[in-house]
């Protein structure tokens, strides 16, 4: 193994697990193949990369997030009401029904529906983890330099 650890420069490959505070899991791949990223390629939040700096190969470790470090806090003006007829009639509203959006620059954004009636719809645009801190559990498989061409 490798004496080389996380930091700029290095390609890391690794088993992750998101839980919140109860130990509810929110996303792992401890039972699939592990996840591969080059420190700084933007895969990870800057928040939870920061903290995989100085482990290497063969480390374990459960860090806690807070929101501000993670997905942010959540912004009261990311919920919007919207007129029901902008929702083609194809779409069958429901609470909790993720839907995307374009914003104003074309990309995709997504939302969720809180509420509806006949005329008005509540649609929920912050990130479904905003305003709750994460335990990142992570396995380090391996860390090697960052090949460049």
């Amino acid at each position: 193994m490798s004496d080389l650890t996380i930091g700029q420069g290095t390609e890391v490959t690794m088993h992750f697990a998101l839980l919140f505070e109860d130990g509810e899991v929110v996303d792992s791949n401890f039972e699939t193949e592990p996840a591969t990223f080059t420190v700084g390629d933007g895969r990870l939040l800057p928040g939870f990369e920061s903290t995989l700096y100085g482990l290497k190969a063969g480390d374990e470790k459960e860090i806690t997030i807070p929101p501000e470090r993670g997905f942010g806090h959540r912004n009261d003006n990311n919920i919007q009401t919207m007129r029901r007829h902008q929702f083609e009639d194809s779409i069958e509203l429901a609470e909790g029904l993720v839907v995307s959006f374009k914003d104003a620059a074309g990309a995709e954004l997504p939302g969720v529906i809180m509420s509806f009636d006949d005329d008005e719809v509540t649609v929920d645009f912050n990130h479904p983890l905003s305003g709750k801190t994460i335990i990142f559990h992570v396995e380090i498989i391996s860390v090697k330099p960052t090949v460049t061409h």
